[in-house]
């Protein structure tokens, strides 16, 4: 029961901080769960999905929001080629290296916070389509693996000329695409088991309640404050399991 209401917390957490950012559900949730090792990851990555492509839904719609920069679309695509590729290696992780697939992600975790503080300065031209085609196959890369595919997309999106929510729409609308993906190419592959059912189904009506509460408000406290913290809980939690993960493929 303690590891239910853990979990409630961290969903709660990591949607909030999804809605601020744009990207940052899977990185916070994954890392959270991995950190404390609450639920094997393969399971909570499953249900990562289902949350992640709820979440967008109503967040966009929330925001009537559902316009997509003529740039991103190509993402699409190429996101679908790496999510394939993505879910074939942690087919092969799961019955490999699980410790391995914890270092993978917290050391990506970890690399996103850092992105995130030392964001570069905004293009003074849009990226071209090529440029965003291999970000989007690196992404799907990700998102096949972990559901988590947002480290090249902020980067790459957070460098546009475009407007604030206009960005933070386009992650969360590409992180949704993403999980949805995810979704067709992992479950006839490797699966959607009882426990990635159970967690998905304790996880949607947090999802709802504060994507309600929050996709039409300005977040509580300024920009810096707000990247200052996601930035403090990704790098906490990915340096968390790293340090686990290590201990075990490299026993003192």
């Amino acid at each position: 029961m303690a590891n239910i209401a853990l979990f409630v917390i961290f969903v709660a957490l990591a949607v909030y901080a999804q809605n601020v950012t744009g990207f940052a559900l899977a990185l916070v949730l994954l890392g959270l769960v991995g950190a404390t090792d609450l639920f094997p990851l393969p399971d909570a990555v499953n249900a990562v999905s289902v949350i992640v492509l709820l979440n967008a839904a109503l967040f966009l719609y929330k925001r009537r929001a559902l316009r997509l920069e003529r740039l991103l679309w190509p993402v699409l695509p190429a996101s679908l080629a790496g999510t394939v590729l993505g879910v074939m290696a942690l087919a092969w992780i799961m019955g490999n290296a699980y410790e391995a697939l914890r270092l993978l992600l917290g050391l990506s975790i970890v690399y996103c916070a850092w992105m995130l503080w030392r964001r570069a300065a905004p293009l003074a031209t849009p990226s071209t389509p090529a440029s965003f085609l291999s970000i989007g196959l690196l992404s799907g890369l990700m998102g096949g693996l972990f559901s988590a595919g947002g480290p090249p997309l902020v980067y790459q999106v957070y460098r546009q000329p475009w407007t604030s929510s206009r960005i933070r729409e386009s992650l969360v609308f590409l992180n949704g695409a993403g999980a949805l993906l995810r979704l067709v190419v992992a479950m006839p592959t490797v699966g959607f088991n009882q426990q990635s059912l159970k967690l998905s189904a304790i996880a949607v009506p947090v999802v709802l309640l504060v994507t309600t509460l929050t996709a039409r408000r300005a977040p509580p406290l300024p920009p810096r404050v707000l990247k200052l913290l996601v930035c403090g809980l990704l790098a906490g939690t990915g340096v968390t399991m790293i340090y686990a993960a290590v201990s075990v493929l490299v026993p003192v």
